[in-house]
């Protein structure tokens, strides 16, 4: 009998650390045959550059959310593809955006064309303990996202008070009363769900996903060639960001390149070796093509420089 394809779902807002997760496990399985399929709302894919590595099997799926009609096609023939490669993992990073409530649709749509092939192993939730609370109020995505998760981890419990996280733990468990809930701090948990049957207390039902092409979020991707200041980017990146979900890419400064991410009010850089001819910025608004003047405006008045938006 031909052993199945493992498959795990990884869901969690934007910047809650899905990436750095994933990353992680893929280090713990180098000797195995593993692919990812990662979903981005951009044009440019920036996450499948941080994760790729020797040996491993990549397909990048953006513009959308790969559970809404618009990428529907394209997932099912990613996770066919998968099998015919004969991988014995298979992590699916879906957007921050993403909701995977009608994940089993998929599931049955490849059975149909290849038969069981898939060991479906559960959905993980990557929680982000800074912002949690406050997106839960704002964005019915988070809350869809636990609905159907079978491993919930708070990243990010190292910036936060132990009461802050009893109160997640508690509004997690309101929404969800049979996922693990595991805690992680500086991106390192104390849990081995490759061992654990993710599924042991069922899974919930597919339901309709809320993603749809009228609803999709306003992407857009500023490039720019010179190098500029860290000082100067990052008073352009304070004017934007209250109105963006997420801003993310590899940027070229007078200091070297740079990995920069921004959530919410926080801002990373790091240090990288994966700068191109040009930086790159994915910006993921909030109130849709509004932003587009706004942006111009302020880098027009902070960085002066050319700069193309798109």
């Amino acid at each position: 009998m031909t052993q199945k394809t493992k498959l795990y779902l990884l869901t969690g807002f934007l910047g809650a650390g899905k990436t750095t997760f994933l990353s992680s496990v893929l280090n713990d399985l180098s000797d195995k045959k593993v692919a990812v399929i990662m979903n981005e709302f951009g044009k440019v894919g920036i996450d499948g550059t941080i994760i790729q590595r020797e040996g491993m099997e990549l397909v990048e799926l953006n513009r959308g959310s790969i559970f809404c009609s618009c990428l529907q096609l394209s997932f099912v023939s990613a996770l066919v593809e998968m099998v015919d490669r004969k991988m014995e993992y298979v992590f699916v990073e879906s957007s921050g955006l993403a909701d995977p409530s009608n994940i089993g649709e998929f599931l049955e749509a490849v059975e149909a064309v290849k038969g069981n092939v898939y060991d479906y192993s559960g959905a993980i939730t990557i929680v982000d303990g800074a912002h949690f609370l406050l997106q839960l109020e704002e964005i019915e995505t988070v809350k869809r996202q636990l609905m159907f998760s079978n491993l919930v981890i708070i990243s990010k419990v190292d910036l936060i008070a132990a009461e802050k996280l009893a109160q997640i733990k508690l509004k997690i468990r309101e929404i969800n009363q049979t996922a693990d809930i595991v805690e992680s701090d500086k991106g390192s948990y104390d849990y081995d769900f490759l061992t654990k049957n993710l599924l042991a207390a069922g899974w919930v039902e597919s339901e309709d996903t809320s993603n749809t092409p009228e609803n999709r979020p306003k992407t857009l991707t500023l490039t720019y060639e010179d190098e500029i200041s860290q000082e100067k980017l990052l008073k352009f990146l304070n004017i934007i960001k209250k109105d963006s979900y997420r801003i993310k890419g590899f940027v070229q400064l007078d200091t070297g390149c740079r990995q920069l991410d921004v959530v919410n009010d926080i801002i990373d850089f790091k240090a990288s070796d994966r700068c191109k001819d040009k930086s790159e910025l994915v910006i993921i608004s909030k109130i849709g093509p509004q932003i587009i003047r706004p942006i111009f405006a302020a880098w027009k008045e902070v960085v002066t420089t050319k700069m193309t938006l798109r």
